[in-house]
C-alpha cells in the first residue's frame, strides 16, 4: 500500500487519466443526532372500518380514525384525542376486532315522575355532552324515546340506545371489559339541573367481558419502531404480553425502545391494587377516580402529550401539561395529595386539577418498582430517567458508528506510528469519541458530572474476540426539580 489515504470507491491502481472525486458523507453530520420517534395506537375497530384488523396504517387526521376503524370506535376516539395535543409525531394505528366470545357492556336510564316545568336534560356518556329538551307534562315514555334518539344521534359516541316504557337501555358499541368504564351521568357542570318533577335513575355500565387478544397487534407492529404506544386495552393478560415484547425490544441487541401508555379510572384502592400488580419499566398507567371521559381517550392523550414533550427534551419534567379532552372528576372524587403520593409509589401516574376544572399532568412514572430480587428499586421509576437514558444510548451508538463506519481495529500503541488518514479505530480513539458525545450531552443539559464520566469510562479490546471493542459508559443522568423543601427559621 503506497498511499496514506484510504478511499471507499476509487481504486489505488487506476491508470486511466482523469480526475476522480468520491463523496464521503460519514463526517457530514455534526452535533447530537435526532432520535426518530413514532406513535402507535392499538385499540378496537368496528366492522364499518375500511382497514382490516392487525394491519398497520398511518394516520394524520381524526377523519382517518373514522374512515379506517369506524365512527364511534375505540380507535377513532383515541386517534382524535392524541392528535389534539400532538399532530406532529409520525402516527400509526393497528386495530383489533372485538372478541367473539366477549359481551358488550350495558347500562340504563330510568325515568319516573312527570316534569312540571320545561327545561333541558344535560346528559354525559363517556364525557360526551348530550342535551335533550324536556317540556312540562311529557310522559316518561316520550322522554325515553327522545333521549335514546339523542344518544343514537351522537355517532362518535361509545354507546347506542334503545327506548322502552320510561327506560333507555344503553349498550356499548364494543365488547370487552374496558366498556364497563363508560361513565353515565347528569348535570356535570354547575348550573345544570334536571327539570322539576322528573327523576332519573342511572344504571352504571356493566357486563362487558373478554377483550380481544393483543398478540396479532404485537406481530403486526414488528416492522414499526414505535417509541410511544397508546393502548386502549388494560387487562392484565394483554398488558403482560406488551410488557414482555417491549422488554425484549429494549435489550442490547434489538435496541428498539418502546413505551406503552394507558389509563385506569377507579378508586384509590382499586388503582393502588392495579399498579402494585405491575412491575415494568415499559408501561405507564395514569389514574383518576370517576372522570367522565373515556379511559382510552385519557390514555391516548396522555401518551401523545408526553411524547411531544419527551421528543423535544426527555429530561424536562412532564409536569403541567394540559389535557384538553379530559374532564375532571367532581371535587369530592379527586385524590388528595397524600393519596396521589401513595399512588406514585404504586406505579400510577397522577393528574392535578386547577381552579377552573382543567386537568394537567402532575407526575409520570413507570410501573417499575422492584428489581428481580424483590427489592425496591427507583432506577427506572421515572419516565424522564428511562427516556433520557434511551436517548443517551442512541447518541453514543450513532456517534461511534458515524465516526468509525468502516475502520480497522488496532491497539493504542500504533497511534504514534501509523500514517495520517488511515481508517483505524483504537480504544483511545473510541474513548475520545464517547467523551465527545458526553460533552455534547452535557451542553444540552442531559448529563452532569462530566469529570466523573471521563475518569470512569472504560474502553478495551476484547480478549475473546480481537475484532471487538468493549466499553463501560457511566453517564450521570440529569434529574428533575420536583420538590423544593425549606424551613423558615424566623426571628422575632
Amino acid at each position: 500500500m503506497a498511499d496514506n489515504i484510504t478511499f471507499m470507491s476509487i481504486p489505488l491502481d487506476w491508470r486511466v487519466p482523469g480526475g476522480f472525486i468520491e463523496i464521503d458523507n460519514t463526517k457530514a453530520v455534526r452535533g447530537l443526532p435526532q432520535m426518530p420517534h413514532k406513535m402507535l395506537a392499538i385499540g378496537q375497530r368496528l366492522t364499518a372500518g375500511s382497514v382490516a384488523a392487525a394491519t398497520p396504517v398511518r394516520v394524520t387526521r381524526k377523519e382517518d380514525g373514522v374512515n379506517y376503524f369506524g365512527r364511534g370506535s375505540m380507535l377513532a376516539q383515541m386517534i382524535e384525542a392524541a392528535l389534539i395535543v400532538n399532530p406532529y409525531t409520525e402516527f400509526w394505528a393497528i386495530a383489533l376486532d372485538d372478541n367473539g366470545a366477549g359481551a358488550a357492556a350495558a347500562g340504563s336510564l330510568t325515568f319516573t315522575g312527570s316534569p312540571t316545568e320545561s327545561g333541558t336534560l344535560n346528559l354525559r356518556i363517556g364525557g360526551r355532552n348530550i342535551q335533550v329538551g324536556i317540556t312540562a307534562a311529557q310522559t316518561v315514555t316520550q322522554i325515553a324515546t327522545n333521549v335514546a334518539a339523542a344518544i343514537n344521534a351522537d355517532l362518535d359516541g361509545a354507546v347506542t340506545a334503545v327506548p322502552t316504557v320510561g327506560v333507555v337501555a344503553v349498550t356499548s358499541r364494543h365488547k370487552g371489559i374496558e366498556q364497563n368504564d363508560i361513565d353515565i351521568r347528569l348535570n356535570y357542570y354547575q348550573g345544570e339541573v334536571t327539570p322539576k318533577g322528573l327523576a332519573v335513575a342511572i344504571g352504571a355500565m356493566a357486563g362487558g367481558t373478554a377483550n380481544p387478544d393483543v398478540t396479532a397487534a404485537i406481530t403486526a407492529m414488528s416492522s414499526i419502531a414505535a417509541y410511544t404506544i397508546l393502548s386502549g386495552l388494560t387487562d392484565a393478560a394483554n398488558v403482560a404480553l406488551i410488557e414482555t415484547e417491549l422488554q425484549l425490544r429494549w435489550g442490547g441487541m434489538q435496541m428498539r425502545q418502546g413505551h406503552m401508555f394507558a389509563h385506569k379510572n377507579g378508586t384509590y384502592s382499586a388503582l393502588s391494587t392495579y399498579g402494585s400488580a405491575r412491575n415494568s419499566a415499559h408501561t405507564t398507567f395514569s389514574g383518576l377516580n370517576k372522570s367522565p371521559t373515556l379511559p382510552w381517550v385519557i390514555g391516548a392523550q396522555l401518551g401523545a402529550a408526553v411524547e411531544f414533550s419527551g421528543a423535544n427534551d426527555p429530561a424536562v419534567p412532564f409536569r403541567s401539561i394540559y389535557m384538553p379532552s379530559v374532564l375532571a372528576p367532581k371535587e369530592s372524587d379527586r385524590f388528595q395529595d397524600t393519596e396521589r403520593n401513595l399512588l406514585l409509589h404504586d406505579g400510577i401516574s397522577t393528574f392535578i386539577v386547577d381552579q377552573g376544572g382543567n386537568v394537567y399532568i402532575e407526575q409520570v412514572v413507570t410501573t417499575y418498582q422492584q428489581n428481580t430480587f424483590g427489592i425496591d428499586d427507583v432506577s427506572l421509576l421515572k419516565l424522564n430517567t428511562k427516556w433520557t437514558v434511551d436517548y443517551m444510548r442512541y447518541a453514543f451508538r450513532v456517534d461511534v458508528l458515524n465516526t468509525f463506519p468502516k475502520h480497522k481495529l488496532a491497539g493504542d500503541d500504533v497511534l504514534d506510528r501509523i500514517q495520517a488518514g488511515q481508517p483505524i479505530a483504537t480504544p483511545k480513539l473510541v474513548r475520545n469519541c464517547l467523551i465527545g458525545t458526553a460533552i455534547k450531552l452535557e451542553k444540552v443539559g442531559l448529563l452532569e458530572g462530566l469529570d466523573q464520566f471521563i475518569k470512569d469510562i472504560l474502553v478495551v479490546r476484547s480478549d475473546a474476540d480481537k475484532d471487538r471493542m468493549n466499553a463501560i459508559m457511566p453517564p450521570n443522568v440529569v434529574n428533575q426539580f420536583d420538590v423544593f423543601a425549606a424551613s423558615v427559621q424566623y426571628i422575632l
